[in-house]
């Protein structure tokens, strides 16, 4: 069965710092490179970060390079999302997912997704 289940956002002021898990189940999701995507009130949801299975490659949008750091626990079948020097901008609600190699979702199914909000 395919599930997808984020946590960990909440409300930060700019500057600030949290950390987002998704664990995931399901063969889809086997021995695949996962990612976050984020949307926010108005815009299309895009593409934050990515992982391959091994974890030993890494990719970011421009948006959050040098400040967010995407890591995973194949054990736990969990990717997380260390997000640093939070900025309004950031403010959105966060999904995961399987990425693919042109960084779109890999997958047409999403969880309800954690919501960020930075604001003073």
């Amino acid at each position: 069965q395919v599930q997808l289940v984020e946590s960990g956002g909440g409300l930060v002021q700019p500057g600030g710092s949290l950390r987002l898990s998704c664990a995931f189940s399901g063969r889809t999701f086997s021995r695949s490179p996962m990612g976050w995507f984020r949307q926010a009130p108005g815009k299309e949801r895009q593409f934050v970060a990515r992982i391959s299975w091994s974890g030993d490659s890494t990719y970011y949008a421009d948006s959050v390079k040098g400040r967010f750091t995407i890591s995973r626990d194949n054990a736990k079948n969990t990717v997380y999302l260390y997000m640093n020097s939070l900025r309004p901008e950031d403010t959105a609600v966060y999904y995961c997912n399987k990425v693919s190699t042109d960084l779109r979702p890999g997958y047409d199914y999403w969880g309800q997704g954690t919501q960020v909000t930075v604001s003073s």
